[in-house]
């Protein structure tokens, strides 16, 4: 009985002391919601999904005990509307921290504008219009904007492929687009080009050979389509088929597998402006492209690959501060300086986009061909 007593007693000690062991464990853990806010269904679905394929890929080999992460994921599917309503759920009944907000720019404006008023501090992958974070205290981007974007490839036309003229077809259903065009038009004529046209077209049409008549007419240098891969794989493939010879360029709505497979053979010889490149030879990038090769059986896309440094940014951000309030989390990531991300060597400046190179790929047979980078201070 007495022996019996004994055990009882010690068997009592060591699961208090487990016990005690669990909760100091959980007590100094500490725990932030991290809102991801993309287009998973939708026409831009293919985005949305590569940039959340490149987070999770961070979160798996994220390995920090003292922060536990918690994310909520909601679907903007590919529209302003539902983007606002998921920033609203995700401030209001989710109450997160901070958020991962959109890949596209009209649905960033819109989520920005609410998470501006409640003073939630989020930063977007792939939003590359001007407007997302003009003006705005706790909104952030990963990736270069328009105007930069616009500067890069009206400067490559002028300076590598010798153009004079070019011709500009606007997709007048984006921000995005219309960004990018007024950004190469007033580069590409103080250079000394001479922009012939701007043609415009709608998401919703599914050919575009009355636009290309007047390129066929027209004859440019030059054709710039700064749209996304649906529509512009559809104009690249009827511009083959009415035997247009002209060069053409576009920015990093480009980036696409499914570009290739509408466009038929007829993107070969384009130039499109993106954000990094698989060909790289930085060992932090050969490693990212081989873990998310093995993941998902395919090459990282520029959205996946800003996706990875998004998360990444935030988790930097996260490690210099003590509180995860919006003001503490808001002053780190304005305070962004040399972060080593798989997109370049990123520093916020004071508008909250980062200093960082575009690259400029072309498309060849195999793949892309890697042409050059352009950083902001040698424009």
């Amino acid at each position: 009985m007495l022996k019996n007593c004994y055990f009882s007693k010690f068997k009592s000690i060591i699961v208090s002391s487990f016990v005690s062991i669990t909760t100091i464990n959980f007590t100094y853990a500490k725990e932030i919601k991290i809102g991801v806010l993309l287009p998973l269904t939708g026409s831009q679905a293919f985005y949305g999904k590569e940039a959340k394929n490149g987070i999770d890929l961070a979160i798996k080999n994220y390995n920090d005990p003292n922060l536990k992460i918690k994310l909520v994921v909601e679907d903007t599917q590919s529209t302003p509307l539902e983007a606002a309503k998921g920033i609203n759920k995700l401030i209001t009944s989710d109450k997160v921290s901070v958020v991962i907000a959109e890949v596209i720019s009209s649905n960033a404006i819109a989520a920005a504008s609410i998470a501006e008023k409640a003073k939630i501090p989020i930063i977007s992958p792939a939003a590359t219009n001007d407007a997302v974070t003009l003006g705005k205290k706790y909104v952030f981007r990963t990736c270069f904007i328009d105007s930069f974007q616009g500067v890069v490839m009206a400067n490559f036309a002028v300076k590598n492929l010798s153009a004079k003229s070019a011709i500009i077809l606007e997709d007048s259903d984006s921000d995005y687009s219309k960004g990018l065009s007024d950004s190469f038009k007033t580069t590409f004529t103080k250079a000394g080009g001479q922009i012939t046209k701007v043609l415009k077209y709608s998401q919703k049409d599914t050919s575009f050979t009355a636009q290309l008549g007047d390129v066929r007419k027209l004859k440019p240098d030059v054709v710039f389509i700064p749209g996304f891969h649906q529509q512009v794989g559809v104009i690249l493939r009827e511009a083959k088929e009415l035997g247009i010879k002209t060069k053409m360029l576009g920015g990093d709505g480009w980036f696409t597998p499914e570009l290739r497979m509408i466009a038929k053979g007829a993107e070969i010889g384009g130039y499109t402006s993106t954000h990094y490149s698989t060909d790289s030879d930085e060992p932090k990038v050969k490693s990212f492209i081989e873990n998310y090769s093995k993941r998902y059986q395919a090459k990282p896309s520029a959205h996946a690959a800003l996706g990875y440094d998004t998360f990444n940014i935030i988790i930097h951000a996260l490690k210099g501060i003590d509180k995860y309030d919006s003001e503490k989390i808001t002053e780190a990531l304005s305070k962004i300086k040399d972060f080593h991300g798989i997109t370049g060597n990123i520093t916020m400046d004071r508008n909250h986009n980062p200093i960082k190179p575009a690259v400029i790929l072309e498309y060849v047979p195999n793949g892309y061909k890697y042409v050059t980078s352009i950083a902001p201070d040698k424009l």
